[in-house]
């Protein structure tokens, strides 16, 4: 069942209930581990990409890779009815075109790790859209779990953070990319139940990439083409953005946005975890206890969802 907002009669941006209200089983711990595993490199990759690669020229290639990786997966070619056309459109402006564009050019003024730490907004964000949306509060103890998966990303997230020089222009384009991402996981959901999730982040990847060709073409002359930056960003839009969005888009059907938005709470724990093999970093003691609470905090998220009563539409 899916409820959202209408214009004319027309719905035109809607969200739904995951096709699975029960707690999450393998299946679903399997696809958040595989999203959190594999997205929790893209920070690490955008940094190794931007030494000689311009910002917009990484959303582009890594957007137009994510593309033609999904174009060869038969199941991606499944028809959508025209109907749709405009809400998968929108699908790939929120969720991949306009945040690829900013996190790239957020890093050239905070660090990862705060970037990261901004991130874990999106379940708050996708929850309280999914709320006016469904028009249904979420459970006591699931808005506790994203609560305490937020506190415990801080957590991670602050020793970093503080000591960086982070400029107020590279914290709201990570602000308004993560706002971007909460209104997306909602969008993605009635869509990839109706068509399976590899037809709808095609389709999506292939707008994003007609709408970052402008910006990416601009940035050509201020590139170089390294082949550290260059095996980094193939990474990024093959792995991070081709095989990743069909996962996430997986999850979010299966349980919804706001159980299926704890996912970011676990980027900066594997960000972390690549940043002590790669790095030689140190775990401190309130990174430990974050690691913790995100772990409590989406237990408790993933527990059982009740079901949402139809309501009639907004006048």
């Amino acid at each position: 069942m899916s409820e959202g907002f209408f214009l004319g009669g027309r719905r035109v941006f809607s969200t739904a209930q995951g096709s699975r209200l029960e707690p999450f089983g393998l299946v679903e711990w399997a696809l958040l581990c595989g999203v959190a595993l594999i997205w929790g490199s893209s920070f690490l990759l955008i940094e190794i990409g931007l030494e000689s690669l311009a910002p917009t020229v990484i959303t582009w290639v890594r957007v137009a890779l994510g593309f033609l990786t999904l174009l060869v997966v038969p199941a991606a070619r499944t028809p959508l009815d025209r109907s749709d056309y405009p809400r998968v459109g929108l699908l790939g402006l929120v969720w991949v075109a306009v945040p690829s564009l900013l996190f790239p050019i957020a890093q050239q003024h905070i660090d990862s790790a705060l970037a990261g730490m901004l991130n874990a907004a999106v379940p708050i964000i996708s929850t309280l859209v999914a709320t006016v949306l469904l028009r249904s509060l979420p459970r006591s103890r699931q808005a506790a779990g994203i609560a305490l998966g937020f506190a415990g990303t801080v957590g991670i997230g602050l020793p970093a953070a503080l000591g960086s020089s982070a400029a107020a222009r590279g914290v709201l384009l990570v602000v308004a990319a993560t706002v971007c991402y909460g209104i997306a996981l909602n969008l993605a959901v009635p869509l990839q139940q109706r068509y399976g999730a590899p037809a709808v982040m095609m389709r999506a990847l292939g707008v994003a990439a007609v709408a970052t060709t402008p910006f990416g073409l601009a940035g050509l002359a201020g590139s170089r083409w390294s082949t550290g930056p260059v095996l980094a960003v193939a990474a990024l839009g093959i792995i991070n953005t081709g095989v990743a969005f069909v996962i996430m888009a997986v999850l979010v059907g299966r349980v919804g946005a706001t159980r299926g938005g704890v996912a970011v709470y676990f980027i900066p724990l594997v960000a972390m975890v690549l940043g002590i093999v790669f790095r030689s970093e140190v775990i401190l003691p309130l990174q430990w206890a974050g690691i913790a609470v995100v772990l409590f905090g989406a237990w408790l998220t993933s527990r059982r969802e009740p079901r949402v009563i139809h309501r009639p539409p907004l006048a």
